[in-house]
């Protein structure tokens, strides 16, 4: 294999002049919430909203064609997209029917045509490869897109010294492959730690069976790492520079999702927030470390955005669903809402059901819909109800 240190060093001095060197952002607050020194390169701001950029400047400048093709759920397609406009190439991407409709039209919007093909991204991507009238770029199993993605380690450790852990997210593995090649020959110590979603497991898989796995992704939060099958290359690569692989549930990405946008303000999609959801699900393995977390982009669908936001309510307490049955008379219900009113607890919606099989006679089951402070104040509400002589049911 062709890719070393030397290759992504030259690749960032090539893709400099059309890229942007994105921030790196101490936060305070996670930092805090966290017991560890939290650092975020913030690759949400980078052009296109991602840092597939990178990797697409590198490949493009590397060879002489008018016609390229590519397959991908989104951030890739926008990055070959506008890489190819910027260096006056044609570009045609395929989607799978599945892409969001903000990906394909910002897609269009660099000037790329989109074809939408299959339900999967394994469908789009043989599509792509069968049209041999255009030269095909791979998402992530290409040296030259390994070694532009790999300019985000270079700007890491040129700007913070002994760093423990960098978390970064992984689908089809070219962005962990590329920083873990950099970081590794300029920092040895620092681990390099790849973020999967439960819902897409075919690196994690693959990197702890040290033989790859394929795996049908399941529906996601974390769309742009929703990969079956890692590739060849970063496979081998992964093995002999990453320190590990974890997997996040679809909870804790909704929830980081939301923290990022009340803590930092930064607008994260899903599988850019991954690396959060780890210190969340595993906070006692990175306490008092210096972590950077690698934020690989904000191209978020904002019809789900919503959605996101209430699942990360929810998960983190601050919205609270919960049943209790009532006497079926007048008053039964305010008693309850007098209780959830003494506990500072703020009733988003009722709704009654007295037709449920485990509803006697003479009953009513209420179903609330609570805004609360935290996990610790809903429970406290449930208890104050509970106390008061009242069954629930959650």
């Amino acid at each position: 294999m062709n890719i070393d240190f030397l290759s992504i060093h030259d690749a960032l001095r090539s893709i400099s002049p059309y890229i942007h060197k994105t921030p790196m952002v101490y936060s305070n607050s996670f930092s805090k919430m966290f017991d560890a020194e939290v650092y975020i390169k913030a690759e949400n701001l980078q052009k296109t909203g991602s840092f597939k950029v990178r990797g697409a400047f590198n490949k493009l400048m590397k060879f002489k064609t008018d016609k390229v093709i590519a397959a991908s759920m989104g951030n890739h397609a926008q990055g070959v997209a506008f890489a190819a406009a910027g260096l006056g190439i044609k570009a045609k991407i395929v989607m799978p029917l599945t892409a969001s409709i903000v990906k394909q039209e910002a897609t269009k919007g660099y000037g790329a045509e989109v074809v939408l093909h299959g339900e999967t991204f394994s469908d789009a991507l043989n599509y792509a490869i069968s049209q041999n009238d255009y030269t095909f770029i791979h998402a992530f199993d290409d040296e030259d897109i390994i070694a532009g993605q790999g300019t985000i380690g270079l700007e890491i450790i040129n700007e913070l010294q002994d760093i423990d852990v960098i978390l970064v997210p992984v689908g089809g593995g070219g962005l962990i492959s590329g920083i873990s090649i950099a970081v590794k020959e300029l920092s040895h110590k620092t681990e390099v730690i790849g973020i999967q979603t439960v819902s897409a497991t075919s690196a994690y898989d693959s990197y702890h069976a040290k033989e790859i796995a394929e795996r049908i992704p399941q529906p996601t939060l974390a769309d742009g790492i929703a990969v079956g099958r890692i590739g060849d290359k970063t496979f081998e690569i992964m093995q002999k520079y990453v320190d590990d692989i974890i997997k996040v549930s679809e909870e804790s990405i909704a929830m980081s999702v939301l923290l990022f946008l009340e803590r930092k303000k930064l607008v994260v999609e899903g599988a850019g927030a991954v690396p959060l959801a780890a210190l969340i699900e595993q906070k006692e393995r990175f306490e008092g470390k210096r972590i950077v977390l690698v934020v690989s982009g904000g191209n978020i669908d904002f019809t789900l955005i919503d959605r996101i936001i209430h699942k990360g309510l929810v998960s983190s307490g601050r919205i609270g669903v919960f049943k209790v049955i009532v006497d079926d008379v007048p008053g039964g219900l305010h008693r309850i809402t007098g209780i959830i009113a003494a506990q500072r607890g703020n009733i988003l919606n009722v709704v009654h059901d007295r037709l449920s099989q485990d509803v006697p006679i003479g009953k009513t089951m209420v179903i609330f819909t609570v805004e609360t402070k935290g996990a610790v104040h809903l429970e406290e509400i449930i208890s104050a109800i509970r106390e008061s002589g009242f069954r629930i049911l959650q």
